[in-house]
């Protein structure tokens, strides 16, 4: 039974629709992921664990990650976070080859609902300036991506990107095609931002009608402020889905969008269930000059307190209570860390806890392992280290002088690897504060003109260092084998 037709003013554009009894639901993806490889300002490992925990509680169907940038450590990274997530799909774009497709898919093929996606543009300027393809040999280049990707994975998404500028019949060819190779959905992008509401709710019916059943997503630009009149519009016409970010300029902003729906949500044919508080607590949290999700977090948990009687499982409550998904290998690595440092100390706060979450999981595998160090150091005598490693269960060792006991280390293991690496940076800071504070050290090491960072945790800050270079080292010895 359809009642009769409403309208809704909305930013000063007029949505019409006819709502029916049933309500289909209105599926949310986000690309704050992806978005981050954008940002100004470093996004850190443990910070796109956090977003991607964030946003998996808060409901959202899909996370869409960034395109692997071809280092090992990313692939390790984007690896991590799609096991981490537990609800959502995980997404990544595919790029543009097969053996590009290949790589995605070898990060992503654990997640619980893997998603490859399948990007391209479809203007005709974007694909003359970015591919030097013209209409018939990207229709033909989609076909290939398209199939490919479906043979890896079940589920297979079509972004058509700059779709606002594209050919209209290009655009409609352009998605037949990739639901006939296989798509499960499709995207629309308006990167350009030139898409009043009335003219991307047109173009969002047009896309529907012609792949059908399949999922239509939009992707709004907010370049004119108009995202979530465009979104809304799109969703009245028959889109299934949008594409939000918690932060990020030009794009459909989550928390607006929410507000949006909490407002008009009966001008739309569709059921949005996502947490709204949640969902501003997090923009709050993520927002540019903010706290950032992982303080915000942590700051949640400041009463938290472990002492040297807790064990393995409340190690592991206390490390998922701070957002953090670990499997039992870094788990039983942090709880090993936890027992060293609490041999020397009755208790461990939130924030040391986090800080040994940072220094012994989500690591690469370690080649070379500290067995021991010796230090003699004093004001009339040059200080001299003997440092032991392991490598492959064989103890190799190494002595030398330096200007200090930690000069003297960093000499010691490069006599016993036999090499020697530049040290680029070095920086030693107190996690917390006391006699017994936890002192972190960064070590930077350059090899073959790349950087590779490592960082160590102990009361004893020779320790921290030690174990600074040697998880630097780790990685170095990671990427050339």
């Amino acid at each position: 039974m359809i009642i009769p037709q409403k309208q809704c003013v909305f930013a000063g554009f007029i949505f019409s629709r006819k709502v029916g009894f049933t309500m289909k639901k209105i599926f949310t993806s986000d690309y704050t992921l992806r978005d981050c490889a954008k940002r100004a300002e470093a996004v850190s490992f443990r910070e796109k664990n956090n977003i991607a925990k964030c946003l998996d509680d808060l409901g959202v169907d899909a996370i869409e990650l960034a395109p692997l940038n071809g280092s090992k450590e990313d692939a390790i990274i984007v690896r991590t976070i799609s096991m981490a997530v537990k609800n959502a799909a995980v997404c990544i774009p595919v790029g543009f080859t097969t053996a590009e497709v290949d790589a995605a898919w070898e990060c992503v093929k654990d997640a619980e609902k893997p998603i490859l996606q399948v990007m391209v543009p479809t203007s005709t300027v974007q694909m003359e300036y970015t591919y030097h393809l013209k209409d018939d040999r990207m229709a033909l280049k989609i076909a290939e991506l398209v199939a490919y990707a479906k043979g890896k994975c079940n589920r297979v998404e079509f972004i058509a990107s700059d779709a606002s500028r594209a050919d209209r019949s290009f655009l409609l060819k352009a998605c037949t095609i990739a639901v006939d190779a296989g798509a499960t959905a499709v995207a629309l992008h308006d990167d350009a931002g030139i898409m009043a509401p009335k003219a991307f709710g047109a173009m969002a019916a047009e896309v529907k009608a012609a792949v059908g059943k399949v999922k239509v997503f939009v992707s709004p630009s907010d370049a004119i402020h108009m995202a979530a009149a465009c979104a809304l519009e799109a969703l009245s016409a028959g889109a299934d889905g949008v594409k939000t970010t918690i932060t990020g300029e030009g794009t459909l902003n989550l928390a607006k969008f929410a507000d949006t729906i909490r407002v008009l949500g009966g001008e739309v044919e569709g059921k949005w269930n996502l947490d709204h508080t949640g969902i501003h607590r997090a923009v709050a949290a993520f927002a540019p000059g903010g706290k950032g999700v992982v303080e915000a977090m942590v700051e949640e948990q400041q009463t938290l307190l472990l002492t040297a009687e807790s064990t393995l499982g409340d190690i592991a409550k206390a490390v998922y209570s701070l957002g953090y998904d670990l499997s039992e290998e870094d788990t039983g690595k942090v709880y090993e860390e936890f027992k060293r440092v609490t041999a020397k100390r009755d208790s461990v706060s939130a924030r040391e806890l986090e800080a040994m979450v940072a220094s012994s999981a989500m690591q690469v595998p370690s080649t070379y392992h500290l067995e021991s160090y010796v230090c003699n150091s004093g004001n009339t005598i040059r200080s001299l280290a003997s440092v032991t490693l392991t490598k492959d269960g064989a103890a190799i060792q190494g002595v030398s002088v330096g200007d200090g006991p930690i000069d003297a280390s960093f000499r010691a293991i490069e006599q016993a690897m036999g090499h020697h690496y530049e040290l680029d940076d070095f920086q030693i800071q107190a996690v917390t504060e006391g006699r017994e504070a936890l002192g972190a050290a960064l070590v930077k090491l350059r090899s073959g003109g790349k950087l590779y960072s490592g960082n160590g945790l102990s009361t004893d800050i020779v320790a921290a260092s030690i174990r600074a270079y040697i998880n630097a080292l780790n990685k170095i010895v990671y990427e050339e084998n």
